[in-house]
């Protein structure tokens, strides 16, 4: 299983997150979105995953502002505007080939083989 968790150090799902995986002993790969961020490739194929671009937007983020540009521009255009302010989206993302969770989901990832 390769696992990848998309968060920042401040977040406490994504800590949250990190210590599920540790406590396991399942090797993970952390990327701080802050530092590094994600791909267009893996944002695409992440977003395929969880049920569109939209779900992975963070209703709550601390950016109001940024959150109604990001609603009310054109589709063509939201993917690049989230590459560039990845604090809009939900944390952490943990990802494991095709599959991909938003959030703190241990349920989810008990399942994961």
């Amino acid at each position: 299983m390769n696992i990848q968790i998309f968060g920042t150090k401040k977040s406490a799902d994504t800590r949250k997150a990190e210590r599920y995986f540790k406590e396991r002993g399942i090797k993970y790969q952390f990327i701080d979105l802050k530092e590094k961020g994600m791909t267009k490739g893996e944002l695409t194929k992440i977003s395929q995953a969880v049920g569109g671009i939209d779900a992975m937007i963070d209703q709550n983020c601390r950016d109001q502002d940024l959150l109604a540009l990001i609603k009310y521009i054109a589709p063509e255009q939201k993917t690049d505007k989230i590459l560039e302010n990845q604090s809009v989206l939900v944390q952490p993302i943990v990802r494991s080939g095709q599959k991909a969770t938003l959030g703190y989901q241990p349920d989810t990832w008990k399942n994961w083989n």
